[in-house]
């Protein structure tokens, strides 16, 4: 094995390995309890899972498509949308270092870091 070839295979490596630590960085479970509902971009809502009352609610979106939200025994889940696809709210419940996600009506349901 020549010089340029070790030196290829150590920088494969070396990026290998960034990019397995990059994502065991950005897949680390959260150990909150605080999840922010964010609709194109903007935070609706943030909510303390711990202190939350059983409830649904729904969000509109601008498209005047919608989102029904429901907090049940400290979980958070989207329970009905009127999207095509449903892929939110087939889902389920959300988990830590995973989001929920709507694409057509632009909302995202994810676990945020205490904001105390």
């Amino acid at each position: 094995m020549n010089l340029k070839t070790k030196i290829c295979l150590a920088a494969v490596i070396l990026i290998f390995l960034a990019a397995l630590a990059g994502t065991v960085y950005v897949l680390r479970p959260i150990d909150s309890t605080y999840v922010e509902i964010v609709q194109d971009g903007t935070v609706l809502y943030t909510i303390d899972l711990a202190d939350a009352e059983n409830q649904s609610f729904t969000i509109e979106s601008e498209d005047g498509g919608y989102n029904v939200v429901t907090i049940e025994d400290g979980q958070i889940y989207m329970s009905d949308a009127d999207c095509p696809d449903g892929v939110c709210i087939s889902s389920g419940v959300l988990r830590s270092g995973l989001s929920i996600v709507c694409l057509p009506h632009k909302l995202v349901i994810r676990f945020v870091e205490d904001t105390e």
